[in-house]
C-alpha cells in the first residue's frame, strides 16, 4: 500500500496506572485509506492507545497529532470537532436501548450537525447508513429486536454517519458466532473500499485480523515490538511474535 500521508501520528507515548506501566514509549504511524491492527494479550494496552488517541484517557508523555492537529493543544470545542472526524465503534456497541434504530443514528446528528442541517439532510443521512451496512429495514427498530451481528451492524452506521476519515474498532467481532464475524469483517473492508476511511482495529479475532488488517503492530510489554504484514508475521521466528500465531 502507497503511504503518502500519515493521518494519526502516535510517538514516544507513555502511560501508567501506579506501577502498570501499559505504555513505554510507544509509536506509530496510521496512513490514509489503511486498515492497522494492533495486537496484544489482554491488558496490553490497546484500549488504552485508542483512549489516548481521541483524549479519553491523558498519556503521561508523549505525542499524539490527529489530522495534522496536536490534541493535547486543543480545547474542548476543538477535540469535539476532531472527534466527528474519528468514528469510535465501541466492543459493547453502546446502542440506547431506549431508542429505535433511527433515534440512535440521529443522536450524533443532534450533537454535531445544526436544526437546519438536520431538517434538510438528517433522513437522507440515516437511510445512507442503514443502507451501508445493508440494514435499511430495521430503521423503525428497538435494539433488544436485533440479534447481535445486527447491533454491531447498527453500531457502526452510527458510527458511519458523519462519515469520519478515521474509525476506530474495538474488538469488532468478539461475542459474535464465526460467520457473523466473517460477514463484519468483510463490512469493514467495504467500508474502507467506499469511504477511503483509515481504521486503528484492536482485535484478538486472527481471522479478522488477516482479513482486514493490511499492516498489524504487535504490542507487546508496552511498545511498538514489530509490525508487519499477516503474512510476514506469522514467518516471523521470535518467540514472543510466535506466541500470537501458534496452531495457525
Amino acid at each position: 500500500m502507497e503511504r503518502e500521508k500519515a493521518i494519526i501520528e502516535v510517538k514516544n507515548l507513555n502511560k501508567s496506572f501506579g506501577e502498570n506501566h501499559v505504555l513505554r514509549d510507544f509509536s506509530l504511524s496510521l496512513f490514509e485509506g489503511e486498515n492497522l491492527v494492533i495486537l496484544g494479550k489482554s491488558g496490553s494496552g490497546k484500549s488504552v492507545l485508542i483512549k489516548c488517541i481521541i483524549r479519553l484517557i491523558e498519556p503521561d508523555s508523549g505525542d499524539i497529532v490527529v489530522l495534522d492537529q496536536d490534541i493535547s493543544a486543543l480545547d474542548q470545542d476543538e477535540m469535539d470537532q476532531l472527534r466527528a472526524d474519528v468514528g469510535f465503534l465501541f466492543q459493547s456497541n453502546a446502542l440506547y436501548d431506549s431508542m429505535t434504530v433511527r433515534q440512535n443514528l440521529m443522536f450524533p446528528l443532534r450533537r454535531h450537525w445544526s436544526k437546519e442541517e438536520r431538517e434538510a439532510n438528517a433522513e437522507n443521512a440515516v437511510k445512507e447508513a442503514l443502507e451501508d451496512v445493508g440494514l435499511g429495514h430495521t430503521i423503525d427498530m428497538m435494539p433488544a429486536e436485533l440479534s447481535g451481528g445486527m447491533r454491531k451492524r447498527i453500531a457502526l452506521a452510527r458510527t458511519l454517519i458523519l462519515k469520519p476519515k478515521i474509525i476506530l474498532y474495538d474488538e469488532p467481532t468478539t461475542g459474535l458466532d464465526p460467520i457473523t464475524a466473517r460477514e463484519i469483517s468483510e463490512l469493514m473492508n467495504s467500508i474502507q473500499a467506499k469511504y477511503n476511511t483509515a481504521a486503528i482495529i484492536i482485535s484478538h479475532d486472527m481471522n479478522c485480523i488477516k482479513m482486514t488488517g493490511n499492516r498489524i503492530v504487535m504490542l507487546i510489554e508496552g511498545k511498538n515490538y514489530a509490525e508487519d504484514q499477516f503474512e510476514n508475521l506469522l514467518k516471523n521466528t521470535d518467540p514472543k511474535v510466535r506466541d500470537f500465531f501458534e496452531g495457525l
